[in-house]
């Protein structure tokens, strides 16, 4: 069937408002909990899974890896665990991810690299096929892993599995994705995999693994220290998913730069590596706070409180980037508004996420009469809290990055600007909800839909 195809219209500045809201799921809490728990041994229970295309593309994928997963209700699986070197299917079997780099990575290559005798066929969609698999083929390598044709590191490819997967030292980067893989392909390798993270990236993988004392060993110090053992069993998950900060962030965004507006956001997990974006707005003068903190699935839980607030344009250094990666296009759009240069630096992988961010954001900005200055690893805009928004419009087509046309979105609401953008289906990887949530808010837009 046509994949259908929506294009949505912003004509009308939002009201204020005062309004508590439930976010939309956490999508990494979700895949990884389908993903571990297939290799976990014994049933696992997911509450509260975020319900969207990216998820429901891991699920697919994990079924033609011959895992049973039960829907009990919305939002609520089971998954019969068989245990590691479970996953079985025949020879060029197609996992389509869909536009999920995280299945891509975590699934495709970290859990199927060292499964025995697995020979997969890798795709996903336009966006997904564009971004560069280099980093994560090239650790894969290492477990024994041939992925062809060589020298090709974009979908579609092959992968056949490791023959004889024995674990290996990894100096992790930024990306918490390939660390992640590197500690799903090493649960299932013969020996000792250690990772070495100099700079903490996101960790909820190793929450959803702390329960297996067996298999993960945290060693904090200058250095973080992940070592994993080998080819031990994984005790089962049972979770209910929190909130997502990086979904919550751009109602957050919204509120700040609505005059007279009050949102309480609840719920959401504030795990330290994921609330960059709040922290830096809180540093820059955002009236924002977390209370009824409570742990939840390993994860610290709270509702997030947001005022209307006068920020300070936003000086964001290299090293923020790690904890805020996904909300770097909402705020790009927030210093639009802002009375005075922004500068954010160290963004150069912004470049390979689901499209160019940088450069797409720098299109929205000149839409808007909005100048900037920018280089592979930084960005200047030049905002302006008195914005003239006569025959402006902001039109965004083609492209297919949930979080620009999100961003997108938020912009038109604050400023009144007439925004057009299509391909709005792309919305539903992450935010499934978001439009419904903008109507409740007091949002008004228009719809449009076709095959």
């Amino acid at each position: 069937m046509a994949q259908e195809h929506i294009s949505v219209t912003f004509r009308k500045k939002i009201k204020s408002f005062n309004k508590s809201i439930i976010v939309d799921s956490d999508k990494s809490i979700s895949q990884r909990s389908f993903i571990i728990g297939s290799i976990s041994e014994g049933v696992s229970v997911v509450k509260n899974a975020l319900m969207s295309e990216d998820i429901f593309s891991t699920i697919s994928a994990l079924r033609k890896l011959g895992c049973r997963i039960q829907k009990v209700k919305t939002g609520e699986y089971k998954i019969y665990g068989k245990g590691l070197g479970s996953f079985y299917c025949k020879k060029n079997t197609v996992l389509n991810f869909g536009n999920s780099g995280t299945a891509a990575r975590l699934l495709g290559f970290g859990a199927c690299s060292t499964n025995p005798d697995l020979q997969v066929r890798l795709t996903g969609d336009k966006s997904l096929s564009k971004r560069s698999m280099f980093k994560i083929i090239k650790v894969m390598e290492q477990f024994g892993a041939e992925i062809i044709p060589k020298n090709k590191f974009h979908f579609p490819l092959t992968l056949v599995s490791s023959s004889m997967p024995i674990g290996i030292k990894f100096d992790a980067g930024i990306s918490s994705q390939i660390k992640s893989a590197v500690m799903l392909a090493g649960i299932n390798s013969y020996g000792k995999t250690t990772i070495v993270e100099k700079i903490k990236s996101r960790d909820h993988t190793e929450k959803m693994l702390i329960h297996n004392r067996n298999v993960i060993k945290l060693k904090k110090g200058k250095q973080n220290i992940i070592e994993i053992k080998g080819r031990e069993k994984l005790n089962p998950i049972n979770l209910s998913v929190p909130g997502d900060p990086s979904s919550a962030s751009f109602y957050a965004a919204l509120c700040l730069l609505n005059k007279n507006s009050k949102i309480i956001l609840k719920k959401v997990h504030i795990n330290p590596t994921r609330i960059g974006f709040f922290n830096i707005i809180k540093k820059h003068n955002g009236k924002i706070s977390f209370k009824n903190k409570k742990i939840q699935g390993n994860e610290i839980v709270a509702d997030i409180h947001v005022h209307s607030s006068r920020i300070k344009p936003l000086k964001v250094a290299e090293n923020q980037f790690v904890s805020c990666q996904d909300e770097y296009p909402i705020m790009m759009g927030m210093a639009c508004f802002l009375p005075g240069t922004s500068i954010f630096k160290g963004i150069e992988d912004l470049a390979n996420k689901e499209s160019n961010r940088i450069k797409e954001m720098e299109k929205i900005c000149k839409q808007i009469g909005i100048k900037t200055q920018s280089s592979k690893n930084y960005i200047k805009i030049y905002g302006n809290s008195n914005l003239n928004i006569k025959n402006k419009k902001i039109s965004v087509s083609g492209v297919l990055d949930h979080r620009i046309l999100i961003s997108a979105s938020i912009l038109g609401l604050i400023s009144g600007i007439k925004t057009q953008l299509k391909n709005f289906e792309q919305v539903k990887t992450s935010c499934p909800n978001f439009l419904s949530t903008i109507s409740r808010l007091g949002g008004k837009f228009e719809i449009k839909k076709k095959n």
